[in-house]
């Protein structure tokens, strides 16, 4: 029997998984269903539309009518472009998490979010120079489904799906390293719901980021 090579690189999920983004997310949906005159009550829990890409975020929202939704997500990036996107706090453990785990692995990030905006995260909140890289959707919704974006995230670094791991809170997160035959684990301290993870697949979940150790992430299935 041939023995694989070993697992070289590490892909993290962005809002949930490395930053709670939820007072800028929820600011900026906020803004935006005010401006389409279809204002929420203000304890409105935004917690199900984040993570997703943008169009089904803001179905949950709007409903099926695809101009709304298109007008919904120009009027919520024309907040959070500006001021949204650094309402956000980095976890507790993050910053050791990676530099625990990028002192045997390579990191990219894995997001659904643009990637501009995510470069402008990380810089922001000091977490870009434990990246190689940082794969994301265009702004037009090019590669917002993950199972694409993760595609060609291994395409571009000519990584086999055996090289990789996933890392996220959410279904879409599981579902897509599912797709591509890649590892993965969920994180307890994001947005997706025990039930949620578990309907979609994920086979252990990260309570802490302290419990992301090297060793856990080589002996993940």
């Amino acid at each position: 029997m041939i023995d694989r090579p070993r697992r070289t690189t590490v892909l993290f999920d962005l809002d949930g998984t490395l930053t709670d983004p939820y007072l800028g997310i929820s600011r900026s949906f906020a803004h935006a269903m005010t401006a389409l005159g279809r204002p929420l009550a203000d304890d409105y829990d935004y917690r199900p539309s984040i993570g997703p890409p943008m169009r089904i975020a803001f179905a949950l929202l709007c409903g099926d009518d695809d101009d709304e939704i298109t007008r919904g997500i120009a009027l919520y990036r024309e907040r959070y472009a500006t001021i949204g996107l650094y309402e956000n706090a980095v976890y507790d453990g993050v910053h050791a998490m990676l530099r625990r785990v990028g002192a045997s692995f390579r990191l990219l990030v894995c997001t659904s979010k643009p990637h501009e905006f995510a470069r402008r995260i990380l810089d922001h909140f000091g977490l870009a120079a434990a990246f190689d890289a940082v794969y994301g959707a265009e702004f037009d919704g090019t590669r917002s489904n993950k199972a694409e974006l993760m595609a060609w995230l291994l395409a571009r670094e000519n990584l086999a799906p055996h090289e990789a791991i996933m890392i996220g809170d959410r279904s879409h997160d599981i579902l897509a390293a599912r797709a591509n035959g890649v590892a993965h684990a969920a994180v307890g301290w994001g947005y997706g719901t025990p039930h949620e993870l578990r309907e979609a697949g994920t086979t252990h979940t990260f309570a802490h980021p302290d419990d992301v150790t090297v060793a856990a992430l080589h002996a993940l299935k």
